[in-house]
């Protein structure tokens, strides 16, 4: 089916809101999902495939592991990444200053794909970005690499792991000056370009953007449920029946 992009955000910022998160900005991650829907990247899956995570996780602090001059180390003790990201990439800018190259390592996170926004936006920065993850199922191994001349990334797939990073980990580089990634790509089994990734967007906003049926009722089944529950509740707190 096709939605709109106002849609997507709504209803995703509703099911976020309800879950009742101490850390996570709804409109922040209700954009980042839009934006990997925009891109034909399956960002309501991937949401669908965080909320239990997001439901059933602690609301800990991040811990900082190690911090250098030119890198950061971060625990998120299994947290799903798209309530933690802005907040990383902004302390990560905030470090790397006028350096020419910054390293982050994340450690113990979930639903790296929805990453994907808080990256695009490096562009804008003038700044690079390599992101290399490992996965449990099919592609086994991913890598996002963001020309800082262009707004969208081109996407590398792998059929086998390549690095043995652990499935919960991800790896994001920094720099003022575009990456080499010869050695980094070789071998890879499948490739979605910035021009494909350009024409989805464009496509999406002109046309509106297409949403699997079943994933689309699984997410207003989500925020509607946790609206009647909220609704309720507010009402007998009110002094409602």
């Amino acid at each position: 089916m096709i939605v709109s992009h106002n849609e997507i955000v709504t209803t995703v910022n509703k099911a976020f809101l309800g879950m009742q998160r101490e850390v996570g900005e709804a409109d922040l991650i209700a954009s980042m999902v839009a934006e990997l829907q925009m891109a034909g990247l399956n960002g309501i899956l991937h949401f669908n495939n965080a909320s239990p995570f997001i439901v059933s996780e602690r609301d800990v602090p991040i811990e900082i592991l190690d911090q250098a001059d030119d890198k950061l180390t971060l625990d998120l003790h299994s947290s799903s990444l798209v309530c933690h990201l802005p907040a990383v990439m902004d302390y990560a800018l905030e470090k790397m200053g006028d350096r020419e190259h910054f390293k982050i390592y994340l450690y113990n996170c979930h639903n790296r794909w929805l990453a994907y926004s808080e990256l695009v936006k490096l562009a804008a920065k003038g700044i690079a970005c390599l992101a290399k993850w490992d996965n449990g199922t099919a592609p086994k191994h991913t890598i996002f690499t963001l020309d800082k001349r262009f707004v969208y990334p081109d996407l590398y797939y792998f059929d086998d792991a390549q690095n043995n990073y652990n499935t919960n980990d991800m790896v994001i580089e920094l720099s003022t000056d575009n990456f080499n990634i010869e050695q980094d790509i070789h071998g890879f089994d499948r490739k979605i370009s910035t021009d494909e990734l350009f024409e989805t967007h464009q496509r999406a906003w002109k046309q509106g953007i297409y949403v699997d049926d079943e994933q689309w009722a699984i997410l207003r089944k989500r925020a509607a449920a946790i609206l009647v529950e909220n609704s309720e509740a507010s009402s007998k707190g009110a002094g409602g029946v």
